[in-house]
């Protein structure tokens, strides 16, 4: 060949790597997720659906090569554009059983957080309750999948949140099952998200712990249990809350309070405790007679309705610990000197009896006590359980940062289960004046029932070298079968007691002999369950 050609010739020819093609691709659907790959790289929308338009678009003559551009020539770039995602042609193919160890390694990773899921399964780093339920491979396929409702049968709905709806309402439900107490508080919960998915949904509070996130209202007890949820979405909030059109007020405050408190189940018998962001005068009026529920609150000065009361200069010249108040048509305005005035609303108590409180003095350097109202000290104490599911919440976070917006929302309605069922429990143990086990713990155990519920215990004993496969193995005359968890076969859930063809003796009546074995595990010579009940069915005898 000879040199000149060389040296004129085009270099691109003499590469081996084809040059890539520009495509024009759709914009990208905002009311579609996107699923994350749990790699750096950017991945895949799994939900894309080519429409028929789609294809004839893109024809042989808008795909070019080299230095054209299918772009007409403008004085602005059009912007890059994300690459929808391919179908992969194979179905999850997923069961409840798969879905439970998912759950359990989502608890197991809220206690035991590594830097990525990888590690996880890295051989430097491996967990075993993790690495063992299934392989990092089908670990991230099944989170990628993870939807909680069709999007094809969105039909425009005005919920923005109906991506995560039918799973919050599923929470909601069985939150509403618990025995509520007399004393119920209302207040804002921030759940964790700084991702721009979401628009604007995602709201940022100053005084709260999480700045950046969703903004929920919830209504729980005294003793941090919560009992009703309402997702913040702006105007639609409150589309399917059951208002009347004259229950439509414009504060935000009346229409949260009163949505919540339509759910209580014995309104006569309860007070509500709200902050200031919330209660008003007139919320506290219209609840006692629309709902016959009773309100006490903090309140802003211009929420007071007019009541008229001692200034701060006033207070401060009497003292800390001062207070006066006023009242009008069974309700009473009360301000009080703490380190500021602090102003409340109540028609539920009153002032007296008095009692005290223990604050730190900065001239003497020591804690002291001071007067308090007692409509104050009853606020006090109320207002912390709602605080305290916050913190319980906090304190072990299922890992779910995640491009899908909606992924954030799930991991909080994970975390409130199990901090809703530490609570239940701890109440049930000083019930029975039984020491509680710590919420560490507690989620620990649930993981550990969730991953063993549908399967069945490895023999104890199995011998360490493999057996020879020439060798016939001996037959046991009375193979015993094989047991599952204490919490797992007294949950009343599949264990029941069904009727045999052979006979097993009970543990308990030595003599009796009975054709009932359980549903599940299919023994017969043991103690079954029946209604909570360890019982006998040939002497009825009872644990």
């Amino acid at each position: 060949m000879d040199s000149d050609n060389v040296r004129h010739m085009d270099t691109k020819t003499l590469s081996r790597k084809r040059p890539r093609a520009a495509v024009a691709i759709l914009p990208q659907d905002p009311l579609e997720s996107e699923v994350e790959d749990l790699s750096d790289s950017e991945d895949d929308d799994l939900e894309y659906i080519p429409k028929p338009g789609d294809l004839e678009d893109e024809s042989p003559s808008k795909l070019t090569t080299g230095d054209a551009s299918p772009y007409p020539k403008t004085a602005e770039s059009p912007k890059r554009k994300k690459r929808k995602s391919r179908n992969t042609g194979s179905a999850i193919n997923t069961n409840s059983g798969e879905i439970e160890d998912f759950l359990s390694m989502l608890l197991y990773m809220g206690v035991f957080e590594f830097p990525t899921f990888v590690d996880y399964w890295h051989s430097d780093s491996r967990f075993p309750p993790v690495a063992d339920a299934m392989s990092v491979r089908r670990f991230q396929s099944l989170r990628s999948f993870l939807h909680f409702n069709d999007n094809m049968q969105n039909n425009h709905s005005p919920d923005r949140f109906y991506k995560i709806r039918p799973l919050f309402n599923m929470l909601r439900q069985q939150c509403l099952l618990i025995q509520p107490t007399n004393r119920q508080s209302i207040a804002e919960v921030m759940v964790a998200y700084k991702g721009t998915k979401a628009g604007n949904l995602h709201h940022y509070k100053s005084n709260q712990h999480d700045k950046f996130g969703f903004r929920l209202f919830c209504r729980g007890s005294s003793k941090g249990i919560i009992h009703d949820l309402l997702l913040y979405q702006g105007d639609t909030t409150f589309l399917n809350s059951g208002l009347d059109e004259d229950e439509q007020n414009p504060l935000l405050g009346t229409k949260v309070v009163t949505t919540l408190c339509t759910s209580i189940a014995e309104p006569e018998a309860t007070v509500v405790f709200c902050d200031n962001y919330l209660i008003s005068l007139d919320l506290v009026k219209s609840l006692q007679a629309r709902l016959g529920v009773r309100c006490i609150g903090t309140v802003r000065a211009n929420c007071t309705g007019g009541a008229t009361a001692m200034d701060d200069k006033d207070l401060a010249k009497l003292g800390r610990g001062a207070y006066d108040y006023c009242s009008q048509e069974g309700v009473i305005a009360v301000r009080w000197l703490d380190k500021k005035s602090v102003s409340i609303l109540s028609n539920a108590c009153g002032i007296e009896p008095l009692g005290y409180v223990r604050r730190f003095c900065r001239e003497t350097h020591q804690k002291i006590d001071i007067t308090c109202p007692s409509v104050m000290s009853a606020y006090i104490q109320a207002k912390e359980g709602i605080d305290l599911s916050d913190m319980l919440v906090r304190l072990y976070k299922t890992p779910m940062k995640a491009r899908r917006w909606y992924l954030p929302l799930f991991g909080y309605i994970l975390d409130l289960c199990i901090a809703n069922g530490w609570l239940m429990y701890k109440r049930d143990c000083n019930l029975l004046k039984e020491k509680p086990v710590h919420l560490k713990r507690f989620r620990l155990s649930v993981a550990g029932t969730l991953k063993v519920v549908n399967k069945l215990p490895a023999r104890v004993g199995q011998p360490s070298v493999p057996p020879n496969p020439q060798k016939t193995p001996k037959r046991l005359h009375n193979p015993r079968a094989l047991q599952p968890t204490t919490d797992v076969r007294y949950d009343c859930l599949g264990h029941w007691p069904i009727f045999g063809e052979q006979r097993g003796r009970c543990n308990l009546c030595v003599k009796g002999v009975s054709r009932w074995k359980c549903s599940k595990c299919g023994d017969g010579k043991l103690f079954l369950c029946l209604n909570n009940k360890q019982q006998c069915f040939v002497c009825y005898h009872q644990k």
